[in-house]
């Protein structure tokens, strides 16, 4: 039992509500997902709740509670995670602000990844910006296409909420500007932002194509740098994650995981999910728990691409759950497929609501057949509220 092997599978935000184009099923009920359902017929189904109550339903907080820690207790924010993805040392008191590259229309935000802006590009501006507008209180530094960091060394304080943009695409900016002590330093530099990317040549030669140009920059996600115990001091397993998202990879770091790069992977609808499932198998030859997190349903989740994410799912579930079950058919092993939030079509933004997961494997106990859907998790009598706790309970559960 000592060799036991764990592999977690996150697609990203496939968790939905019933459509009516879908004749009232879910996104996830409509997919073809044979391997899933093989693996919820014979093995467990429940839901947990990773988003606390009073915890904004972002990918962090999710995360945080599917590796097993408390965000109510140890939740700072987003962009520290992705900061220590990208090697960006931080001190005590700095405050790191996720940025975005995005596209407004006049008053409205039009697109919150400026087209999925290529990362050769972004940097180009991302430099820019630092030339122009970095300074003792503001500096900012490149990340992976739409995704960057601005880091606030200032003295004065920042205590400010801020919307993610993603929440408010073809919405007006001003209601939803930062807001609070401090906020008018971050109105006025996305302000100043729009005057430095209007003249660009990459947003030049970006709408000469047709593409969104990257005209602004948006902050939200802000926070210090948290402090959390490592993966293996807590759970005394050995770990690795395989994702293409920086704030992923830099929970990862913060909990001592290692980080498997994976050519290919994009975090997009794009990214090679057989490779993911490779890679994956290759980390557990030396690694007792590997954590495998794909974007792409999420992404189609904020477009509100009802088609991509039905073959988004179906990719996750041929390519990587299709495949992990095979290669580990007859060792010890067991599987763990869970959302980590919703993100529904209709509402094109994350939701609170409680998640679905499957559990297979040695030692799981099968309760009846049953497919792996939104449905059949709620009727299932696995229910975890503090959907933290639910990482020792796949560890160590029914083991002797």
């Amino acid at each position: 039992m000592n060799q036991i092997k764990y592999c977690v599978i996150v697609p990203d935000g496939i968790a939905d509500e019933p459509l009516e184009e879908l004749g009232g099923r879910t996104p996830l009920e409509a997919a073809s997902t044979p391997h899933m359902d093989y693996l919820a017929a014979n093995g467990r189904v429940g839901w947990a709740r990773t988003i606390p109550k009073g915890l904004s339903p972002g990918s962090d907080v999710a995360n945080l509670s599917i590796f097993g820690y408390d965000p109510a207790t140890c939740y700072t924010g987003r962009a520290p995670l992705e900061a220590a993805a990208m090697g960006i040392p931080m001190s005590g008191s700095e405050l790191a602000f996720r940025m975005n590259l995005v596209t407004v229309d006049g008053d409205r935000m039009g697109d919150y990844s400026a087209g999925h802006i290529g990362t050769a590009e972004a940097r180009l501006l991302v430099e820019l910006l630092q030339e122009k507008l970095g300074s003792d209180e503001f500096s900012f530094y490149p990340g992976v296409s739409y995704r960057h960091i601005m880091l606030y060394k200032g003295k004065d304080p920042m205590l400010v909420d801020c919307t993610p943009p993603h929440d408010i695409t073809g919405k007006e900016l001003k209601p939803h500007l930062p807001r609070g002590e401090g906020a008018q330093k971050l109105i006025d530099l996305m302000a100043r932002s729009r005057e430095v990317l209007k003249e660009a040549e990459v947003n030049q030669i970006r709408k000469d194509l047709g593409e969104n140009p990257a005209n602004m920059v948006w902050f939200w996600g802000q926070g210090y740098m948290p402090s959390l115990p490592a993966f293996w001091y807590r759970y005394k397993k050995k770990g690795a994650v395989i994702t293409a998202v920086d704030l992923i990879r830099g929970l990862a770091r913060c909990l001592e995981l290692d980080i498997v790069d994976v050519p290919g992977a994009t975090g997009y609808y794009d990214t090679d999910y057989g490779a993911k499932a490779a890679y994956a198998l290759r980390a557990l030859e030396t690694h007792d728990l590997v954590l495998v997190h794909v974007e792409a349903p999420d992404e189609a989740g904020h477009a509100g691409d009802v088609k991509m994410k039905i073959g988004a799912i179906e990719r996750v579930d041929a390519d990587i759950v299709g495949a992990v079950r095979s290669a580990l058919a007859g060792t010890p092993h067991r599987i763990l497929v869970i959302s980590d939030h919703p993100t529904p079509i209709r509402l094109r933004t994350h939701t609170a609501d409680p998640v679905p997961f499957l559990i297979y494997g040695d030692g799981v106990r099968p309760v009846r057949s049953q497919s792996f859907s939104e449905k059949s998790a709620m009727l299932g009598e696995l229910k975890f509220e503090r959907g933290h706790e639910l990482m020792e309970y796949f560890l160590y559960s029914g083991r002797s």
